[in-house]
């Protein structure tokens, strides 16, 4: 599977979706694009994982690096689709404790809305 990034807005919320493997040869595309939709206005994050095959060091760097961007500009950033492999690398690293993983969308849209509340 090739490695792509895509996204839209939904529901106040940009979903962004990744696919194939987040490493070292895929990290600067993966925080280009993130830095893209950033400066674009996207702030309020939900990084959809499902695709995503596996998930190195360099990878959770960069989700680390642009999740403290998204908080200096008051945004958020949590995940969704995430497999049993990528979950044990977010649990092993103990960035559970600072990023959730959500089940669906729907779950993800609904987290978001009652914080905004």
């Amino acid at each position: 599977m090739d490695f792509a990034v895509g996204h839209r807005v939904e529901k106040g919320v940009t979903v962004v979706k990744i696919s194939g493997e987040i490493d070292v040869f895929t990290s600067p595309r993966l925080r280009e694009e993130l830095l893209d939709i950033i400066d674009a206005g996207g702030v309020h994050l939900v990084i959809d994982l499902g695709e995503v095959t596996f998930l190195d060091s360099t990878g959770l760097g960069v989700l680390v690096g642009v999740y403290h961007r998204l908080r200096a500009r008051d945004g958020s950033m949590s995940f969704m689709g995430v497999n049993d492999r990528v979950r044990r690398v977010f649990h092993v690293t103990q960035l559970t404790k600072i990023f959730v993983l959500h089940h669906s969308l729907d779950e993800a849209i609904a987290a978001h809305e009652s914080a905004a509340r």
